[in-house]
């Protein structure tokens, strides 16, 4: 008979990401290959864990967070990295007014006309990247992300899919009827040149 011995079974600690001791972040990065501009979806920073979201924001090209929820950070840090905050609240669970919705899909607009027009302010290997947040991440930030995808030439249904495939939970009932049920504003692509003109024109008493 053979004497064996055996080490212990030590369970090694699982790595995550913390910040100041604070819960793991969620960052969700949303691509559309024919937009020059991509989004980050993610939960809501407070003061005690901007440092860290500002660290992720310089890492992906963040130039400019869109809050869907009221502040619970002030934006002077953020400014202090050229990083423009802007602010689309609505209500949690429910899905924005027409004129956030313009509002929305005009801020798109002018980021992509100033890609355009001065490529070379843009980081030369990422794209410029948009991040959206609301409390959760989950369904104001969602909603707004989606309505993108739609206006850049996505079917409905298939811009919920690939939100939800890469942050789970996203989106309620009433959210997915209304997105469902959403009408694109222009009838062309982003890398079409009529797409931009139509936005143009669109825009033009506000932008």
């Amino acid at each position: 008979m053979v004497n064996r011995t055996y080490e212990p079974i030590v369970k090694k600690p699982q790595h995550t990401m913390h910040y100041n001791n604070v819960s793991p972040m969620m960052f969700s990065i949303i691509d559309d290959p024919i937009s020059p501009v991509r989004f980050l979806i993610l939960d809501c920073p407070t003061e005690s864990t901007l440092g860290f979201y500002i660290e992720q924001f310089i890492k992906l090209n963040v130039r400019t967070v869109v809050r869907c929820c009221p502040p619970t950070y002030s934006t002077t840090r953020l400014s202090e990295y050229d990083i423009n905050v802007v602010d689309l609240p609505f209500k949690d669970g429910g899905v924005p007014s027409p004129t956030l919705v313009h509002d929305w899909n005009l801020l798109i607009y002018k980021i992509q006309q100033d890609i355009l027009h001065h490529p070379s302010s843009s980081c030369s290997i990422d794209k410029t990247t948009i991040a959206v947040h609301c409390v959760a991440g989950l369904g104001r930030a969602p909603v707004l992300v989606a309505i993108a995808l739609i206006e850049a030439g996505m079917d409905a249904l298939d811009s919920i899919e690939n939100i939800r495939s890469k942050r789970r939970g996203a989106f309620n009932k009433p959210q997915i009827a209304f997105l469902d049920s959403y009408k694109r504003t222009t009838r062309h692509k982003p890398n079409n040149p009529t797409w931009r003109l139509s936005l143009g024109k669109m825009f033009r008493m506000t932008a």
